[in-house]
């Protein structure tokens, strides 16, 4: 194999093993999301799959003398000839450094999306347990208690009393 193909497969088999397939399903919350996922992951599997295998792998070397004996020496030499000119193009990846600047721009917004996303939940758990709370203590509780926990509705009523405004 040539040196650009075996650093494709390298690159590509080394991707496959630093992804954290388990971690991303976890980020997942809709079914459409996670079928979509599955879908990229058993995708990207074959991909590598296919690299791993087909492309992985030096071709076998032609026998020129055993065709030699069959088709003759003339015939052989011209195809031999004709294939070792044969130049293969090396590839050269112009689409990769398009899309790096964007692709780095896209991974910190999904960690500045993640870190609020974060802060969302604990405060949105924290508000659970407060009221899981307060409905527990609702029947048992005085407006004093209360007050205690929430003192901006304590001062509005005192504010709401003190200027003899009723709320009719």
């Amino acid at each position: 194999m040539s040196g650009a193909g075996k650093k494709v497969v390298d690159v590509a088999f080394k991707a496959g093993k630093s992804i954290d397939w388990e971690g991303m399903a976890k980020l997942l919350v809709s079914d459409e999301a996670r079928k979509e996922f599955a879908t990229l992951r058993r995708t990207f599997d074959e991909v590598n799959s296919t690299l791993q295998t087909k492309f992985s792998q030096e071709p076998e070397p032609i026998d020129w003398e055993y065709y030699r004996k069959g088709i003759g020496s003339r015939l052989v030499d011209m195809y031999k000839e004709a294939y070792e000119s044969v130049e293969i193009p090396k590839f050269v990846d112009t689409v990769t450094p398009q899309f790096k600047p964007k692709f780095d721009a896209l991974l910190v917004e999904l960690k500045e999306a993640e870190e609020k996303s974060l802060k969302e939940s604990e405060r949105l758990e924290k508000e659970i347990a407060d009221l899981q709370e307060l409905k527990q203590k609702i029947s048992t509780m005085t407006a004093d208690e209360y007050f205690e926990k929430h003192p901006e509705l304590k001062k509005k009523f005192d504010d709401e009393i003190r200027n003899d405004n009723w709320g009719y």
